[in-house]
């Protein structure tokens, strides 16, 4: 009798290991899915900034010049140039060499020249 039951329990243990191994590969397998789905959402979104950036680049580009254009006409409309004249095109142009030197020391400050 004791032979049945320690058959018997094996059977069982048998089993039972089956069923765990069974899981463990199902859990493998939903693990893989899941990291593929990670990975293509993470790509997908690669893709979209990689094709966007021209678009937010240009936007931002075109910020810039509405902001300089407006700041031009404020400083050299405080010294009585219109936009449109002579005066106002050589205050614009004196105030692109500002900025221009301000981004050099800058660039220089932001190298350790400085």
């Amino acid at each position: 009798m004791t032979i049945d039951i320690s058959c018997e329990d094996f059977m069982i243990e048998a089993r039972t290991k089956a069923r765990s191994s069974q899981h463990t590969a199902d859990d493998t397998q939903r693990l893989g899915i899941a990291a593929a789905l990670v990975l293509a959402v993470v790509t997908a979104l690669g893709v979209h900034a990689l094709a966007s950036a021209p678009a937010i680049r240009e936007a931002a580009q075109a910020e810039l010049a509405r902001v300089i254009a407006d700041e031009d006409r404020d400083v050299c409309g405080q010294f009585g140039l219109r936009p449109g004249t002579t005066a106002f095109v050589a205050c614009s142009r004196e105030l692109a060499n500002v900025r221009q030197k301000q981004s050099d020391r800058d660039q220089a400050a932001a190298a350790g020249i400085l």
